[in-house]
Parts: C-alpha cells; sequence; structure tokens
C-alpha cells in the first residue's frame, strides 16, 4: 500500500487560488478544496480551522501571487519606465486573472474575507503605487505632493480602466487599455513638468 500524499498548508492555498482563477471565490470552499487535492477535508480543516481563515490567507497568497512578480520587473528601471511597467501589470491581471483581481482590489473584504484588510484611512488618503511614487520623487525635481497627485490620479484612471474590462463581456482589447492608461500617465506626468517623452506604451 502506497504512503499517503502530505497536504500542505502551501497546496491547500494552491488548490483554493486554482479555484479563485477558474471561479470566482464562491467556488472556493472546504469541499471543494479536497475534492481538488483528492483528499478528505480534514487536512483543510485542520491547517486553517475555518474558511474565514483560509480566506484571509488565501487573499495574502492571491495578492502575492499577483504582484509579487512586480519587484523584479520594476527594478533597475527608470523611474517612469517603471511606473508604466506598473500600471501594464495592474491591467494585465484585471485581464488574465479576472476572478482573483475582483477579490483581491474590488470585492468588500468584510463580505469575502470577513474583516477589512485595508487601512482604516480613506482611500483617498493613501499614496497609491509607493514604489513608483518613491522613484519619481528620487529623480526628479518636482515637488512630492504633485508626484503624488499625478500618481494617484493616473492609477485611479487604470484602476477604473481595469475594473471596466474586468465585467465587459466584449472586452476591450488590453493593448488598447495599456495605450490609454499610458496616455492618461503621459498628460499626468508633463503637467507637472516631468518629461515622459520617450516611453512608449
Amino acid at each position: 500500500m502506497g504512503r499517503k500524499t502530505r497536504i500542505t498548508r502551501e497546496m491547500i492555498l494552491e488548490a483554493a487560488y486554482e479555484l479563485l482563477d477558474e471561479s470566482g471565490i464562491g467556488a472556493v470552499a472546504i469541499k471543494s478544496i479536497a475534492l481538488k487535492l483528492g483528499c478528505s477535508t480534514q487536512p483543510v480543516s485542520w491547517h486553517f480551522g475555518s474558511m474565514t481563515e483560509l480566506k484571509k490567507e488565501l487573499f495574502k497568497y492571491a495578492a502575492m501571487k499577483l504582484y509579487g512578480p512586480l519587484d523584479d520587473a520594476m527594478r533597475g528601471k527608470e523611474a517612469i519606465e517603471a511606473f508604466f511597467i506598473s500600471g501594464k501589470h495592474y491591467l494585465s491581471c484585471a485581464c488574465d486573472h479576472p476572478n482573483v483581481f475582483r477579490f483581491v482590489n474590488v470585492d468588500d473584504t468584510t463580505k469575502t474575507v470577513g474583516e477589512h484588510i485595508y487601512s482604516e484611512k480613506s482611500i483617498f488618503d493613501l499614496q497609491f503605487d509607493e514604489d513608483a511614487f518613491r522613484m519619481l520623487t528620487s529623480q526628479y525635481d518636482v515637488s512630492a505632493e504633485e508626484i503624488g497627485k499625478a500618481v494617484r490620479d493616473t492609477v485611479i484612471y487604470t484602476h477604473g480602466l481595469a475594473v471596466m474590462m474586468m465585467f465587459d463581456s466584449y472586452r476591450l482589447p488590453k493593448d488598447e487599455a495599456v495605450r490609454m492608461m499610458h496616455d492618461v500617465g503621459m498628460k499626468m506626468l508633463k503637467s507637472i513638468g516631468v518629461n515622459a517623452d520617450g516611453f512608449p506604451a
């Protein structure tokens, strides 16, 4: 008789992520995860205790899967190029993994996860795209306040595009969405005196 496969926390999260990616958060349940792994529900319950705890961990896991590669993609790049790489990556996540994007960036986490994950501050008090903001302020002689507003407004526009694409059954092509994001970002940066020429979408 062969040895049983040890079901690890990582295996459970990956199975939950695959269900989320395929069918949305409604498909993520202890029974469906166990079925996907070919095991009983016991290991899932043992590792996480409840669906609430599993969804909290899945939220972090899914966010890392979406945005973990971004640091490497932006590292060593000129600030404006990195900023547009960040925007393109965000739009790509919405297009390629709409269910995961929705869970991480759109859904009310008090309903899907059981608690408010983000800061208690208004979202408009937060600095959007902190990495791009930090790079731009270090490379350009423009006030942090002006750069912050330009980054914020570009990110808000990009988020709106991403959400529209996620729900749009006719799907605006990804390349067109990236071009639209790039054009708005160029205008925002130029309006504060940052020369964004030479950075194609």
